[in-house]
């Protein structure tokens, strides 16, 4: 179904998404309704009207919190992104040095990160700078594994073909190779983009003086469940927020070939 707006700005709503507001209206209601009537305390789990009411009473807060979070997760998303691009390409042009680095990058990406993030608090303070690092070492590896496969699943009639014309190394890899990892990066920046926000707040929990993580730590801390909550509602939908930023960027920059819809 599809719904026309205005002459110059048509907003669609197809059924999917028809489909995912009446789910979550419903799961809402559903939790509303459990709460009214076997009288939770708000202490163990609060209603929704009540995170919401918190939420909006203290916008000013969360949107502080939230701006502080939110850089800490892109920034470390572009490092991790940028690195895992390059060892990537790296290895691409020096097969060689496959096996120490991907050895490398699977130990770190078998390291928790969890137990680590003290250390880097331990070391780098309170400030954005450990929380930068541990996003970026959380999304790099998916970015690497997935650029990486793409650059090596180049057409092979179309390589020989460049090669039978005496083109270079590099003109193959910018010319075939890399366009043809392009969708493998968006596929893999589905997965790292709401898993910085993660990286960001797991760090936030282990020591920081602001951020989302922070205010999720004092929430928790002092048994107030809407606070909690109500940080939980606003990373869920920056993390769809994110996702959906990357699927657009994908029809643009991948535009020959149909993108999937989670």
């Amino acid at each position: 179904m599809t719904l026309k707006i205005t002459s110059k700005m048509t907003v669609k709503f197809d059924n999917n998404l028809l489909v995912t507001i009446a789910l979550i209206v419903g799961l809402l209601a559903l939790w509303e309704g459990i709460v009214t009537l076997q009288q939770i305390p708000v202490y163990i789990v609060p209603a929704p009207s009540r995170v919401l009411t918190t939420l909006f009473n203290n916008l000013g807060y969360f949107a502080d919190a939230l701006l502080v979070t939110v850089s800490e997760a892109l920034i470390g998303l572009f490092i991790g992104t940028s690195v895992g691009v390059l060892l990537a390409s790296l290895l691409s042009l020096r097969p060689n040095l496959e096996r120490g680095i991907m050895t490398l990058a699977v130990f770190v990406k078998s390291t928790p990160l969890v137990a680590i993030a003290p250390l880097l608090t331990i070391w780098l303070g309170f400030g954005m700078a450990p929380k930068i690092i541990l996003t970026a070492l959380l999304t790099f590896f998916p970015v690497l594994v997935n650029v990486f496969s793409g650059l090596s699943r180049a057409d092979v009639a179309l390589l020989d073909t460049l090669r039978s014309w005496h083109a270079s190394r590099w003109e193959i890899f910018w010319h075939v190779r890399m366009p043809g990892a392009l969708p493998y990066l968006f596929a893999a920046l589905k997965i790292s983009g709401p898993l910085s926000l993660i990286g960001a707040v797991v760090a936030e929990w282990t020591g920081a003086s602001q951020g989302i993580g922070k205010a999720m730590w004092l929430a928790y801390s002092n048994l107030n469940m809407p606070y909690l909550f109500a940080a939980i509602f606003i990373l869920a939908f920056v993390g769809q927020f994110v996702y959906s930023i990357t699927l657009w960027l994908e029809r643009r920059f991948v535009f020959w070939q149909p993108v999937a819809e989670a």
